[in-house]
């Protein structure tokens, strides 16, 4: 019986013998397979690498420890950026209306007053507009093409963390807490950071990305002159037009951004780092990581050929 079921077999696959056809090898795609060889040489003991990709095209997406919460650092700076313009566009705020610049400060632990060092600031020239005034525009252009530290302290005073934290819930980002300035050194210590998650900040950078916060055509044009592309932009080919948002404190450095490839649609790419104590091997990471989304995202399947 079993000799009978072996000939029946060979009858029915010899007409198929000279058909060429192919089969899908049983391994992830090739961005995923350039993200994961980056993280397994620049991850290691006390190293924490998020990764959030979004094809705003197609809506593929992919995900690496994307909601674990991080310092925000400067990324924190995007969240206040989109609720200024929203309170503008409700004609709470106007974009042209002078703020006063100061350089003190109310801690949220106890409302002790603090001030910014000029020296540790990404922006030092706007210490010299002390005691003038400064459009409301033009400070928001600072905060983030230039990662100004005071214009950020003096915006989130007049926004107000709790608009900010609203705008993030409306736009899905459920674990982005903002609740201060920058450089409040008693938050700190009492551990009142402002946190982000990978997975949130590709929610905001996808909504500004598309279109649906007010504004977003001004916002994506302020986030395309940023002054810092030593991360996300050092992985793609040179020219290659890109909206972001950097952010550094010690161990802790981060990319979000917006890639817009010529001729295709838009990517959102965010890598959050933490535990690496170089800013340079960060920075390269973070490059590393753009280049295989990059080449990734547009290679072939992998495929067998078998006869």
């Amino acid at each position: 019986m079993r000799f009978a079921v072996c000939l029946l077999l060979l009858a029915l696959l010899l007409p198929l013998g000279g058909c060429v056809y192919t089969i899908e090898r049983k391994r992830p795609p090739a961005l995923a397979q350039g993200v994961d060889e980056v993280l397994r040489h620049r991850g290691g003991p006390g190293v924490t690498i998020a990764v959030a990709y979004r094809d705003l095209g197609t809506g593929k997406s992919l995900l690496r420890d994307e909601h674990v919460k991080l310092h925000a650092a400067s990324t924190m700076k995007v969240p206040v950026m989109v609720a200024l313009f929203q309170a503008a566009g409700r004609g709470d705020l106007k974009l042209d209306q002078p703020v006063p610049v100061r350089n003190e400060f109310k801690s949220i632990v106890d409302r002790s007053p603090f001030h910014l060092d000029p020296k540790e600031d990404g922006d030092p020239d706007l210490y010299q507009a002390l005691g003038t005034e400064v459009p409301l525009d033009e400070l928001i252009r600072r905060m983030i093409v230039r990662s100004s530290n005071l214009a950020t302290n003096l915006l989130i005073e007049l926004v107000g963390a709790p608009r900010v934290m609203e705008r993030m819930r409306d736009l899905g980002a459920e674990d982005l807490e903002i609740l201060r300035g920058v450089e409040d050194q008693k938050a700190y210590d009492a551990g009142l950071n402002n946190k982000v998650t990978a997975y949130d900040l590709m929610l905001v950078l996808s909504a500004v990305a598309q279109g649906r916060p007010e504004s977003s055509d001004r916002m994506l044009e302020i986030l395309k002159h940023q002054e810092f592309n030593e991360k996300i932009p050092a992985g793609l080919p040179p020219g290659t037009p890109v909206a972001h948002k950097t952010g550094d404190i010690t161990k802790v450095h981060h990319d979000a951004a917006i890639v817009y490839p010529p001729g295709e649609s838009p990517y959102v790419l965010v890598v959050l780092t933490s535990g690496i104590a170089d800013e340079k091997v960060a920075d390269q990471t973070i490059a590393l990581i753009s280049r295989a989304v990059w080449e990734g995202r547009k290679a072939p399947a992998h495929k067998k050929r078998l006869k």
